[in-house]
């Protein structure tokens, strides 16, 4: 048998793991200095990290105890690292990294003061113990065949919660084997355009969001916008001769965005006559639609004729965008040809994250964090009315019956002036102007979109005040 080590011969088998690179040959103890200073000034190891035991390195390394230990004593004496009895030997704190910026990367830019960009849900919102205990419960429960290679259709528990969901709160009418997990709606776009949908233009909304837009021109594909008016998006649009040769339209019908309001019933079917008789296709974005205040919930146009419409979702605005999940609700048709362009293996969504969901659905805490999240959004929503009532009453909101924004009009020409002066109160928002299609013809009308969700609690009161005073006078 081979001879057990001694105690003085003991390797501690737990610590951190550290890669430091001595050259062939020269003294060892310099070399081992040298390489932890080097690791300390360009940040590689941080102030405070704990450095392993001088045993533990010392075997990584191949050389003798004593050469680390004093190297980590030279260190220390020079201020390096700091040693404590019970706490080991650790980057002294008032070390700075001391890195030159490689030529062409970029700088970090100054957070905002007050963040009122739309899109974007409260982080500080994000239900941490009940998602935990979601996934404590998800991942004890799961089969091991989860823990294998990821099927792209996604996870079935996940798909199975999803169809019960969509069909409970938007009306949606599938099965499980029709929906897709994606890691969000761009990611979606992305596999449509390469999954067999209907080829040549797409129609889109004169207003709208510019990253899908981006995604088309991307592809090369050329869109077309529809015009807007105070019934929604003009999809009777689709039968002109200007959209000759478009078979697909993308649309946001129960809260256009960004200008707010969903799409009037007679053109929601419009749309869907026109996708039946051209053998087309719309593409529904419902990127907001658990949230609404002072309306009846409008169901997915999906409901209408499941053929002609994708379905597209996320938990970006309803938990968070760090959640990378999102879900396609697919014609049967298109299933096959979407699963190809995603390829043999889940290669962009994790399975625990998805485990997660499924059970935070079923167990009806998704539930209960919309509601919630409904509430507070609403107060907020009230909140901006009731200030801009008080400090602005010539400034009026609208599109606030639902989601996360609210566009505030403007006096002609004044759009740039406000977002000015709302940067130099550090104040970031967007303008309506930044969400027109380039081709739009209908008539701009200046306006602030104010995404009154993003701001932490604490802070939603002092960005308001700051955002009033912004505000061009009457």
């Amino acid at each position: 048998m081979p001879e057990s080590p001694g105690p003085t011969d003991a390797v501690p088998a737990t610590g951190v793991d550290l890669h430091l690179v001595l050259p062939p040959a020269g003294p060892r103890r310099a070399a081992v200095a040298a390489a932890l200073r080097d690791a300390v000034r360009t940040g590689r190891l941080a102030p405070g990290t704990r450095l392993p035991a001088y045993r533990a390195l010392a075997a990584d390394l191949g050389v003798a105890r004593n050469t680390v230990a004093d190297a980590y004593a030279e260190l220390v004496a020079e201020g390096w690292l700091t040693a404590r009895q019970g706490s080991g030997t650790r980057v002294a704190e008032r070390v700075a990294a001391r890195t030159r910026p490689q030529r062409g990367t970029r700088q970090p830019t100054t957070p905002p003061v007050h963040n009122l960009r739309q899109g974007q849900p409260d982080a500080s919102s994000f239900p941490r113990t009940a998602w935990a205990t979601a996934a404590r419960r998800a991942i004890s429960a799961a089969p091991n065949d989860a823990f294998g290679p990821g099927d792209p259709r996604g996870r079935p528990e996940l798909r199975t919660a999803l169809a019960g969901y969509l069909a409970r709160v938007r009306g949606v009418r599938c099965t499980p084997d029709e929906i897709v997990v994606c890691a969000g709606v761009a990611h979606a776009l992305r596999l449509l355009l390469s999954g067999g949908v209907p080829a040549g233009p797409v129609a889109v909304e004169a207003y709208g969001l510019p990253f899908h837009r981006g995604i088309f021109a991307a592809a090369g594909v050329r869109t077309i916008p529809l015009g807007l008016d105070g019934h929604g998006t003009a999809t009777d649009e689709l039968t002109t001769r200007r959209a000759a040769g478009v078979r697909r339209v993308l649309l946001t019908p129960a809260h256009q965005f960004p200008t707010g309001g969903p799409l009037h019933a007679t053109r929601r079917a419009a749309a869907v006559d026109w996708a039946r008789q051209r053998d087309g296709l719309v593409i529904e974005d419902d990127y907001d639609g658990e949230f609404r205040y002072d309306r009846e919930p409008v169901g997915a146009v999906q409901g209408l004729d499941p053929d002609h419409v994708v379905y597209l979702g996320s938990v970006s605005k309803s938990l968070s965008p760090a959640v990378r999940l999102g879900w396609m609700v697919l014609p049967p048709h298109l299933v096959d040809s979407v699963l190809a362009a995603k390829g043999e293996r889940e290669a962009w969504t994790g399975v625990t994250d998805q485990l997660t969901l499924a059970e935070f659905i079923d167990s009806g805490g998704y539930d209960r964090h919309v509601r919630r999240m409904r509430q507070r959004y609403r107060r907020r929503r009230n909140q901006l009315v009731r200030v801009l009532a008080d400090h602005a009453p010539h400034i009026t909101a609208t599109g606030i019956a639902a989601g996360l924004h609210a566009v505030l009009s403007l006096p002609p020409g004044s759009e740039a002036a406000a977002l000015e002066a709302a940067a130099q109160r550090g104040i970031a928002l967007d303008v309506l102007a930044g969400f027109r299609h380039p081709d739009a013809e209908v008539p701009h009308h200046d306006g602030l979109v104010v995404g009154y969700a993003t701001p932490p609690e604490h802070r939603y009161e002092a960005a308001l005040e700051a955002l009033v005073r912004s505000l061009p006078p009457a």
